[in-house]
C-alpha cells in the first residue's frame, strides 16, 4: 500500500518524476501501482540497460541444441552405404520380377528374359550387401528361427527367403532353350519352362512386399525424418522399384516388346514423385534433411532424371537408342532416390534440433489439448 500523508505525497511525486524522466510507466493494479517498472511497448522478455545516457538493447540469444559431452541425443544408424545399396538392389529385384511376369503373361520373351535374369542378379547382390552388414551369414539363418509379424526385420527375412529361390528357379528356366533336345538334359529342357513360369509368378507375387518392406523398416526406427515419413516411405520405395524394373525393360527389350515397361515407368514415376514431394513438404522441420545438403541434391537430381526417363519412354517408342537412354535415366534416378532418403535420415539423427523441436511441439500440443499450463510461460514480473 502506498503511504499516506506528506511523506507519501513526496514519494509519489518522486516516483512519477522518475518515470517521466526515464520513459517508464508504473504498472497498473493498485491505486499507487507497485515498484515494477517497464518501458512502454516493451515485452517482458526484453530489457534495456542505460549506460551513460544511451541505451543498449539486450536480447536472449538463440537456443543452441547441444547435448552432454557433445554427443548426439540419438544414437545414429550404424548402417553404411552398403545398406543404401541394399535398398536399391531389393527394389530392382522386385521391379524386375514384375516386369518378367508382365512379359510372361503377354507373350514378350525378351522382356521376360531380361526381367528374370536381372531379378536373380539383383537379389544375389542384396544378399551380399545384407550379409556384409550382418557380419556373418549365420545371423541371417538365425533370423529364421522365429516369425514376428510386428518386426519389419523378421518379416523381411522371410520375404527374402520366399522370393530368392523363386527368382532363382525362374532365371534358371531361361537356359532351357539352349539345352539339347535328347537325353537327361533334353528332359530338363522340357520340364524347366512350366516350372519357371510358376516360379516367376510366385516371385512376382512376393515382389510388392520385397519392394516396400524396407520403407517400413526405416520408418520403424527412432531416426526422426524416417519415423515421421512412415506413410510415404513405402510409396516411394514401391514407385522406385517399378521405375527401376521399367528401366531394365527399356534397356534390354526392343521397342515392339517394351509396352509393359513404358506403363510401369509411368506408374512408378507417379508414385515416386508423389512420395518424395510429400516428404519434402509435409514434415515441417523434419523435411529439411531431404531438401538440404547432399540428400537434397540427390533427390532433386532423381526428380529430373525420372521426368526425363518417362518423357523419353513415351516419346521415343520407336527408337531403341532413346528407349535405352530412358531406361538408364530411370535406373540412375532409382539409385539417387534410395541414397537420398537414406542419407536424409542419417542427417536428421545427427542434429539434435530434429529431435528436440518436434518433441517440444508434441508436448505443447498435448498440454493444449488437456488445457494444462505451458512449461514455457513467461515468469511473473518481480
Amino acid at each position: 500500500m502506498t503511504p499516506s500523508g506528506p511523506v507519501g505525497d513526496r514519494f509519489r511525486r518522486f516516483r512519477e518524476r522518475f518515470a517521466d524522466e526515464n520513459g517508464h510507466q508504473p504498472s497498473v493494479g493498485t491505486p499507487g501501482g507497485d515498484l515494477t517498472v517497464r518501458r512502454s511497448g516493451e515485452s517482458p522478455g526484453r530489457r534495456r540497460r542505460r549506460r551513460g545516457g544511451g541505451g543498449e538493447e539486450l536480447r536472449v540469444p538463440e537456443a543452441e541444441f547441444t547435448s552432454y559431452y557433445g554427443r548426439p541425443i540419438l544414437k545414429g544408424p550404424v548402417w553404411k552405404w552398403d545398406i543404401a545399396a541394399y535398398l536399391f538392389t531389393g527394389g530392382l529385384a522386385a521391379g524386375s520380377s514384375l516386369l518378367a511376369a508382365g512379359g510372361q503373361l503377354t507373350g514378350r520373351p525378351a522382356l521376360r528374359r531380361a526381367g528374370r535374369v536381372t531379378a536373380l542378379a539383383a537379389v544375389s547382390a542384396s544378399a551380399v550387401f545384407l550379409v556384409k552388414d550382418l557380419g556373418r551369414p549365420a545371423r541371417f539363418h538365425h533370423m529364421l528361427r522365429v516369425a514376428k509379424p510386428t518386426s519389419p526385420m523378421s518379416m523381411g527375412t522371410w520375404i527374402l527367403t520366399a522370393y530368392g529361390p523363386a527368382a532363382g528357379v525362374a532365371a534358371i528356366a531361361e537356359v532351357a532353350g539352349v539345352l539339347p533336345r535328347r537325353g537327361l538334359l533334353g528332359l530338363a529342357g522340357r520340364v524347366l519352362p512350366p516350372i519357371g513360369h510358376a516360379a516367376g509368378l510366385l516371385a512376382a507375387g512376393t515382389a510388392p512386399a520385397l519392394a516396400t518392406y524396407t520403407g517400413v523398416l526405416l520408418a520403424d526406427t527412432a531416426v526422426p525424418s524416417w519415423h515421421e515419413a512412415y506413410p510415404e516411405l513405402p510409396v516411394i520405395f514401391a514407385g522406385s522399384a517399378l521405375a527401376s524394373g521399367a528401366g531394365v525393360g527399356l534397356l534390354a527389350a526392343p521397342p515392339a516388346q517394351a509396352g509393359p515397361a513404358r506403363r510401369m515407368a509411368v506408374a512408378g514415376a507417379a508414385l515416386e514423385l508423389y512420395g518424395t514431394h510429400r516428404v519434402e513438404s509435409r514434415l515441417g522441420l523434419l523435411s529439411e534433411p531431404y531438401r538440404l545438403g547432399r540428400p537434397g541434391r540427390m533427390l532433386r537430381a532423381a526428380r529430373l532424371l525420372t521426368l526425363g526417363g518417362v518423357a523419353g519412354a513415351l516419346l521415343g517408342r520407336r527408337h531403341r537408342v532413346v528407349g535405352a537412354l530412358s531406361g538408364t535415366s530411370l535406373l540412375a534416378a532409382s539409385v539417387l532416390t534410395r541414397f537420398g532418403i537414406f542419407y536424409g535420415g542419417v542427417a536428421s539423427a545427427r542434429d539434435p534440433r530434429y529431435t528436440v523441436v518436434p518433441q517440444r511441439e508434441r508436448a505443447q500440443a498435448r498440454r493444449t489439448a488437456m488445457d494444462l499450463p505451458s512449461d514455457r510461460a513467461d515468469p511473473p514480473a518481480v
